[in-house]
């Protein structure tokens, strides 16, 4: 193969292999079609309903309404050619996670650049709590860098904790390889060996995921992105993490627990544990930055402290 010269210099740099170079096409080809599929969303939607209507008035025995008569025919002969599972109304979210339950999800673990002792251990901490999880040392990759490594290895999400002074204070959570990436600010982050009385032995078991209050389209989404972190698990598994919404304020807390009685169970608090806010929910992955925000915190608006939004 001949060198190739870069612009910045005559120092000759190698082509790309012909393996990452039909991955980025593949990659391009995925996300293009994505985009045409979301871009689809409005009309279908508008489809949908002029079905629903026609159901409705057909299983009522009413006249059907004149807005839905011109194109009756049609979508007639549409709903009775329809199944159980073309009768629904299919979004981008069932893209980005059709394949949730069916293989374990694979988690990338990382930390931002340059990460003091606490942070690191913060990170090893939440990869132990999540299962099939791997630890990957930032160095000086860039996003884009660790994001295209990260889809080259066949991770499903990615994980990324940050920190202020030493202090862990936000986490992002990105979802591959087509997105969505959810940002989320911490607050009262309390590591295992900072929890009174000690922390329960960590079990390498997949945990019961438990979402409390999570009521809103935001909230759903939100308890889809992070119940997704985690495999199915056994029935008879006593580990269990818990997220609970509480005025847009999420507590994590994740517990083991032993039965006492027949309809009694102690528990026992393994860590770590904090509260989280969502501020961000961007559509596509974290490498992405002109893509389109689905929802963004406006704290500052005059009606922000009525409004509950998971």
């Amino acid at each position: 193969l001949r060198p190739f010269l870069r612009q910045d210099g005559d120092i000759p740099t190698m082509p790309p292999s012909t393996s990452d170079a039909a991955s980025r096409r593949r990659q391009t080809r995925l996300r293009r079609e994505y985009l045409y599929r979301k871009s689809l969303e409005g009309r279908e939607r508008a489809t949908y309903e002029r079905k629903r209507v026609v159901r409705e008035a057909l299983a009522a025995g009413r006249s059907l309404p004149t807005e839905v008569r011109a194109s009756y025919d049609r979508l007639k002969g549409e709903i009775d050619q329809e199944d159980e599972k073309t009768s629904e109304l299919r979004t981008h979210v069932d893209d980005e996670y059709g394949d949730a339950g069916l293989e374990d999800p694979r988690v990338c673990v990382t930390t931002s650049r340059d990460p003091s002792s606490r942070l690191k251990q913060f990170a090893k901490e939440v990869k132990l709590l999540i299962p099939n999880a791997t630890r990957m040392n930032r160095g000086n990759n860039r996003v884009d860098e660790l994001i295209e490594s990260c889809r080259e290895s066949e991770f499903t999400d990615v994980v990324v904790v940050q920190e202020t002074r030493g202090e862990p204070d936000g986490l992002v959570v990105c979802h591959l390889p087509l997105g969505p990436t959810a940002f989320f600010s911490l607050t009262g982050a309390v590591l295992r060996h900072d929890l009174e009385g000690g922390a329960a032995p960590m079990s390498e078991a997949y945990p019961h995921v438990i979402l409390n209050n999570f009521n809103s389209d935001i909230g759903r989404r939100m308890g889809n992105v992070l119940k997704c972190l985690f495999p199915v698990p056994k029935p008879d598994s006593r580990r269990v993490v818990t997220f609970s919404n509480d005025n847009d304020y999420v507590s994590f807390r994740h517990h083991m627990y032993t039965k006492t009685g027949r309809e009694e169970v102690e528990l026992h608090e393994v860590g770590p544990r904090f509260e989280m806010r969502l501020y961000q929910i961007r559509l596509g992955t974290l490498d992405q930055k002109d893509a389109e925000n689905e929802y963004i915190l406006r704290p500052y608006q005059n009606t922000a402290s009525k409004k509950k939004v998971i």
